[in-house]
């Protein structure tokens, strides 16, 4: 039943043939068009229409996304990459640079290294020579930059 209309409508509003929609009170109209001008007057006329698109909506993203502002839907099972792919450089570097510092200062503090060694320890820390504080340690511990150990 309008087959032969549905597919010429579709050919017309230049859509696929199930976003074609008919009048329902015009539906004697439209089974009398048989030609492409015939439905092209219909189509003016406001009998046959074409739906809108279904496209993937953004609701759902929109919505994650409000959420993840409020701090949810952040667990391990959302996550990807590691733990230094989602911290910021820069806060790296920051939590780095300061447990290296605060380590050099507790070794001045304590007596255990001189000042040109802590000077040393503090400027090569600052141009990023130390991967981390372990790096450190080992560093000093081969130097035999701590007093009161045997080198």
């Amino acid at each position: 039943m309008l087959k032969v209309q549905r597919r010429l409508a579709a050919n017309v509003l230049k859509c696929g043939r199930n976003r074609v929609r008919f009048d329902p009170e015009r539906l004697d109209e439209v089974k009398e068009a048989i030609t492409k001008n015939d439905i092209r007057v219909l189509a003016n006329n406001g009998a046959i229409s074409k739906s809108r698109a279904l496209n993937t909506s953004k609701f759902w993203a929109r919505k994650r996304k409000k959420q993840k502002s409020y701090g949810k839907q952040k667990g391990f099972g959302s996550r990807k990459g590691k733990k230094t792919v989602r911290l910021n450089p820069k806060r790296t570097w920051i939590n780095k640079i300061r447990l290296q510092r605060s380590f050099i200062k507790l070794l001045r503090d304590n007596g255990k290294i001189n000042p040109p060694d802590f000077h040393e320890l503090y400027m090569k820390s600052k141009g990023g020579f130390f991967r981390s504080l372990r790096h450190l340690k080992l560093y000093v511990s081969e130097r035999g930059m701590i007093k009161n150990e045997k080198r």
